[in-house]
């Protein structure tokens, strides 16, 4: 098994409320230890992990978090959020949709929001993640939001923020079978241990969100 291709799938990431800065260069150390995509870290440390990860003058990323968790804050908020964090350093966004205006059905209010954040993000040249919080979704709400997705091109969709349910194999079959290549597919919560980490990489998921990197990655050590 290749370290550097299970590596390059991971978003390392520390998103607890009670994270202190100590932890967050103990994160960076580790991300840059062992090389992952990125860390995936609170707002307010954004600039912190930048200057820490530029030091070392590595190839890992600083993703954070806009809209987190529960999505509801209003689309011009969580566009601000991103000129902010983008200003301060990182390099992905990973966005909370509505949804509330998701189960109400308001799609008019789903394609302008997913329409802001992409277009917000991609005029600086970064990248951005749309958490969908499938655990609280219908397969037909899913369906749904990855079919308007398809118009406006995020660079991933991602299944959960962590904090309100995991991601499955199924869902995350379901999101494929709308976006096929078009659009790359994040994993995140619950994926704690190699094999599961396997699993979703088996189905074509291009990252994997997990607190648990540097368990899996000694545990693929264990096996290499």
């Amino acid at each position: 098994m290749n370290t550097k291709t299970i590596a390059d799938l991971i978003d390392h990431t520390l998103l607890k409320q009670n994270t202190t800065d100590f932890e967050i260069i103990q994160l960076c150390k580790e991300a840059i230890n062992y090389n992952f995509a990125s860390v995936c870290i609170p707002p307010y440390y954004v600039r912190e992990a930048s200057n820490a990860l530029e030091s070392q003058k590595g190839n890992v990323k600083v993703s954070t978090v806009v809209g987190f968790p529960l999505g509801y804050s209003s689309v011009l908020a969580k566009v601000e959020e991103i000129k902010r964090a983008i200003h301060e350093g990182a390099d992905e966004i990973d966005a909370v949709l509505n949804i509330c205006a998701i189960k109400n059905e308001d799609w008019g209010f789903v394609r302008n929001e997913i329409d802001s954040l992409v277009l917000g993000t991609h005029m600086k040249g970064k990248m951005i993640k749309l958490i969908l919080e499938t655990a609280q979704l219908t397969n037909a709400e899913i369906e749904k939001i990855c079919t308007i997705a398809l118009d406006f091109k995020p660079n991933f969709l991602k299944t959960s923020s962590g904090f309100n349910g995991g991601a499955t194999l199924e869902t995350v079959q379901t999101m494929l079978s709308v976006v096929g290549n078009n659009i790359n597919i994040k994993a995140s919560g619950g994926i704690r241990d190699l094999a599961t980490l396997m699993q979703f990489k088996e189905l074509g998921v291009k990252r994997i969100g997990t607190s648990a990197g540097v368990s899996i990655m000694e545990e693929l050590s264990r096996l290499s």
